[in-house]
């Protein structure tokens, strides 16, 4: 193809930059899509490769005009998503349109859930590599695109207002914020503190009905918790949660686990998990999470806290 091969650079987990120095920072709408590196040739073609470098162009046939909209060698940075009826992502949605088998079936579904990249960087343009470049030229060449269609578009970034652009997207349902430096370069393959993406955190009461051993050194200890939501007399089940302890809590829950050991599963929907052990429903705590399927599992649970202070019925 003639163009360089660039590995995405990666945001790290983090809070919002101090107020003092935002505006040495722009804000962008984190989406909630698969990341996409666009290789635009020049002569009309597009591939598109995931963050693994895979080439996904064919699960996507709406996005291959892109291609024709360029007559200049590019390479841009971006998220394929799937819009909702209000205009976010919606990675439920774009499950449907991920690692299909054909072509012929991919076309069809571009139909019924049609895919949008969303644009936010370039990273190679007319025989130059820009990686060395300041985001905020980057940022500025990439708009000087014009790449704005039906299936593509390049949202607008904003300078400094950190707190009230997290705000807008809270209120508005979406994930969060990626904060960018604006002197900061591209750096392929690395999660780079110069890119922080901000999610919102949500925060739920839940009812541990289940366990799933680790493995390894926390062998006899939970590798994950599964939880639910007391609905209508019993219990559902809203996901399993993996990550938030600390060693000494881990502990603390491996011994209440053991304590409350059953044999049948408490959840009126028993989920599918390999190794589940059960237990009582009477342990409560407290999960943070991003945001809810429409089956209403949560989406990147972690575990925040016990709350010896609650009964399931205090929650129901």
């Amino acid at each position: 193809m003639g163009l360089p091969q660039i590995a995405p650079m990666l945001a790290a987990a983090g809070s919002l930059p101090p107020a003092d120095v935002e505006d040495r920072w722009a804000f962008e709408v984190k989406q909630d899509g698969q990341r996409a590196m666009a290789y635009l040739p020049g002569d009309g073609s597009t591939v598109l490769r995931s963050r693994s470098g895979a080439d996904i162009s064919a699960l996507y046939p709406e996005l291959a005009a892109l291609g024709s909209v360029l007559g200049q060698p590019t390479v841009l940075d971006g998220e394929i998503v799937a819009l909702d009826r209000k205009g976010r992502s919606d990675f439920e949605r774009l499950q449907s349109r991920m690692g299909l088998a054909s072509a012929a079936k991919a076309a069809r579904m571009a139909q019924v859930v049609p895919a949008h990249l969303v644009l936010f960087d370039a990273v190679y343009l007319d025989g130059h590599r820009l990686t060395g470049l300041p985001y905020a030229e980057r940022r500025a060449l990439l708009e000087g695109l014009g790449l704005d269609g039906k299936h593509w578009s390049t949202p607008a970034a904003v300078v400094g207002h950190g707190a009230q652009a997290l705000e807008m997207t809270r209120t508005a349902g979406l994930e969060g914020l990626v904060a960018k430096r604006l002197n900061s370069v591209y750096e392929p393959g690395v999660r780079s503190r110069s890119w922080i993406k901000i999610r919102h955190a949500r925060t739920v009461d839940v009812i541990v009905g289940g366990w799933v051993p680790g493995r390894g050194r926390l062998t006899g200890l939970p590798g994950a918790l599964l939880v639910g939501e007391a609905r209508e007399g019993g219990l559902r089940y809203v996901g399993s949660v993996g990550t938030g302890w600390s060693d000494t809590e881990r502990t603390t829950l491996a011994e209440l686990l053991q304590v409350a050991a059953i044999d049948d599963c408490p959840f009126d929907n028993t989920p599918h998990v390999a190794g589940a052990r059960w237990v009582l429903p009477r342990l409560v705590g407290e999960v943070h999470y991003a945001t809810r399927t429409r089956a209403g599992l949560l989406r990147h649970p972690s575990w925040h806290r016990l709350r010896p202070d609650l009964a399931p019925d205090d929650i129901a």
